[in-house]
């Protein structure tokens, strides 16, 4: 940011800021320096060219976080952090949370390009964001998923929005949305071994050796079962939800 305040000229912003500004923040670079190790977000206030003070922001780490990224190793799925933040202030978030690879110093318009990236390594990418320069790259993510307590526009791009604002959320999504497919696949296995079965039957086809023809209000009651075979084996995905729960 730029501005006056009181006659003088103020700028605040970070080191890149500083260096396209041509002002050199001299000492208060190494306050920044160790501010960043440690996992803060350091902004430098400049008044009339000169480098005055350093500021320092820093998120708290949710202990749920550091669980979320475990889980989702565990499933196989290589976590990786894109942020806007300096290099050094991110690693020492990802080392916190379990994160081994790191984008940092990502511009906000630059999110989705890295995402392409990773897509062009033959990845398939879901992004996780919550604000409004996640958006682009929510949109260009194979999924999508937005933070609940996050702005509308994330939610807009993304494909799924989980209501807390807890990653261990983003787990349960991905586990629930395995244990759909497979009882999606079951059912049409066993829909198509029903039909194999039964329509050759319907149609006569043990009537010339055995003389059986299927009776018509058989055919209903078996089409029927049919029916609420599918559907209870579907309800089952709702233990999973209050499994979840508890």
């Amino acid at each position: 940011m730029r501005g006056r305040v009181d006659g003088h000229a103020v700028l605040l912003g970070n080191a890149r800021f500083l260096a396209e500004s041509g002002i050199d923040a001299g000492e208060l670079a190494v306050a920044a320096s160790e501010m960043a190790a440690q996992g803060k977000t350091s902004m430098f206030v400049v008044v009339d060219g000169s480098a005055v003070g350093v500021l320092a922001v820093a998120d708290t780490l949710k202990r749920s976080s550091a669980q979320a990224v475990r889980a989702l190793r565990q499933l196989g799925i290589v976590v990786v952090m894109i942020t806007g933040d300096n290099r050094q202030t991110a690693t020492a978030i990802a080392k916190e949370a379990g994160i081994e690879r790191v984008l940092a110093d990502v511009l906000p318009d630059q999110k989705a390009e890295e995402i392409r990236r990773l897509q062009a390594e033959g990845a398939v990418v879901a992004m996780v964001g919550d604000g409004i320069n996640d958006a682009p790259a929510l949109a260009q993510a194979d999924v999508g998923i937005a933070i609940g307590t996050g702005t509308d526009v994330a939610m807009e791009a993304s494909d799924i929005t989980l209501i807390r604002g807890d990653l261990t959320g983003v787990v349960t999504a991905i586990e629930l949305s395995k244990r759909t497919m497979r009882t999606i696949k079951q059912n049409l296995f066993w829909a198509f071994v029903y039909n194999i079965l039964g329509i050759p039957v319907a149609a006569g086809i043990l009537y010339p050796m055995f003389g059986m023809l299927l009776d018509p209000m058989l055919a209903s009651a078996a089409m029927a079962l049919s029916s609420v075979s599918v559907v209870s084996n579907s309800l089952r995905l709702r233990r999973f939800r209050r499994r979840l729960s508890v």
